[in-house]
């Protein structure tokens, strides 16, 4: 983090100044939010919460290190900078942070999408970091807080940021680009992904947008990517002034790809082609989703200069950064578990379902089957129960060798939809809880099968994957 004295901090953020000895004590290392992760030059920003309130914990952080608090209240016998809200006191010293490196960084980029953020930044941020010293968002910490706390871990050498914005409600992503003005905005697509709370994808594309919105003009240096394949995304054009590339499978896209196939165990490769020549990937994660995510870094990266051989190279190499997200991990018994269960929407989980479907036909042990373990996705509102009736016909469709329903009412809207695609006796089940699909599984797994584990965050369904990798672990 670019050094800040206590005294700045307060001056940032509008806060006062409670238990400081020393106003001019420096904060030299990034934000923490967790005190256990405090260490000396850090700021512990205490936050009240339902269950839990940061001040409680502010005098372990001091005592691991940190150079002050920032709460809402003072705290006896540690050094505080008193605010009226912490999320826009973090925001208030990010933007400062992000502006004093105006000079030296290289490129601010930020994305946004309906689903695939975070895969689709875990591999730009691996690309980038082969360009220089990079930052960027660690798994989905993409909101009021997360933003911020992801920028001021910048220093001085920082060359690339990289932040993914998430959005609940139009105005989220205008308000995040205002913090930190990018100079790229990567657009992934409009989905269904939160449609309960917007009300429509033309709501989503509306808030989505933002991003493009905020860019500066092309003559400036800023640049829109945007994806070619979704019509919603290719609108986005005209409310900008940035430059546009477009990346993605259509003929016309400035990056995309050709000859996309699944290797045998179902991972992604294709030609990657670009205006600079063209050059071939294979890649290490699992899924033919995977490539639209891919052809979305590779073309951030292009505009950064990086040539197509190397971006290729680098996506070849690139692995998944944050845990389950289509993790996959094969037991000593032969059973691969995929687990995928941090979080669905209706586009995920047919994407998920796709890979595992490729995974089956790809096994190399005679007579392995695939399980689908799903649950309810989340934030749908009234398109909920077509949605996990889609789910339940796609699996059948796909040959998958057995749905398992997990959970309550969505559950049962899967089960129906893949009964009534043509699914029948035990090709699909409804169970209640976690513990459920746990023992069911358990009685029928055997060596060449595949599970894939997916629901939203709030299912907790990844509890079903690692029981069953333990499960593996002592046979």
């Amino acid at each position: 983090m670019i050094p800040l004295s206590l005294a700045e901090v307060a001056e940032l953020t509008g806060g006062e100044l409670h238990g400081v000895s020393d106003p001019q004590a420096l904060v030299t290392r990034p934000v923490v939010i967790d005190s256990r992760q405090a260490e000396p030059g850090s700021l512990f920003a205490a936050f009240t919460g339902e269950h839990v309130d940061g001040h409680d914990y502010a005098a372990l952080a001091v005592a691991a290190g940190a150079t002050g608090v920032l709460g809402t209240r003072p705290v006896e016998g540690v050094p505080t900078v008193v605010v009226r809200s912490v999320p826009p006191a973090l925001s208030a010293l990010a933007k400062h942070v992000v502006a004093r490196l105006d000079e030296t960084l290289t490129a601010l980029i930020a994305l946004t999408g309906s689903s695939g953020k975070t895969s689709t930044k875990d591999l730009l941020a691996q690309l980038l970091q082969r360009l220089g010293p990079t930052v960027y968002t660690h798994g989905s910490f993409n909101n009021e807080i997360g933003h911020p706390v992801t920028a001021l871990q910048t220093a001085p050498d920082t060359r690339y940021l990289l932040l993914e914005m998430g959005a609940r409600g139009l105005g989220h992503i205008r308000d995040l680009a205002e913090v930190t003005p990018p100079r790229i905005g990567l657009v992934l697509n409009v989905g269904t992904a939160h449609i309960g709370e917007f009300g429509g994808r033309e709501q989503i594309a509306a808030a989505k947008g933002e991003l493009v919105e905020a860019l500066p003009p092309g003559a400036d240096g800023g640049v829109a990517v945007l994806n070619a394949d979704d019509p919603l995304v290719r609108a986005m054009a005209s409310r900008t002034r940035a430059r546009i590339i477009y990346y993605g499978e259509a003929p016309e896209a400035d990056v995309r790809a050709a000859d996309v196939r699944l290797t045998e165990d179902g991972r992604p490769e294709f030609t990657l082609h670009t205006p600079a020549g063209s050059a071939g990937v294979i890649m290490r994660l699992y899924g033919e989703h995977h490539v639209s995510n891919a052809l979305a870094a590779a073309a951030v990266a292009y505009e950064l200069g990086m040539p197509p051989a190397r971006i290729a190279e680098a996506l070849s190499a690139a692995e998944a950064l944050s845990g389950r997200r289509m993790e996959v991990r094969r037991r000593p018994d032969g059973v691969t578990v995929v687990n995928d269960a941090y979080n669905a929407n209706p586009e995920s989980t047919r994407a998920a379902l796709r890979a595992l479907a490729a995974m089956g036909r790809g096994s190399t042990v005679p007579g392995g089957r695939t399980f689908a373990v799903l649950g309810a996705m989340a934030e749908l509102g009234d398109h909920a129960m077509v949605e996990h009736d889609g789910v339940g016909r796609l699996a059948v469709r796909l040959g998958i060798s057995k749905l398992v329903a997990v959970g309550r009412q969505e559950a049962a809207w899967l089960d129906m939809g893949a009964k009534n695609e043509g699914s029948w006796g035990e090709e699909s089940v409804h169970v209640s809880d976690v513990d459920a699909a746990v023992d069911l599984m358990r009685g029928e797994l055997r060596p060449g099968d595949v599970v894939l584990v997916k629901a939203s965050r709030s299912e907790a369904l990844w509890r079903v994957a690692e029981a069953l990798l333990e499960e593996g672990a002592t046979r």
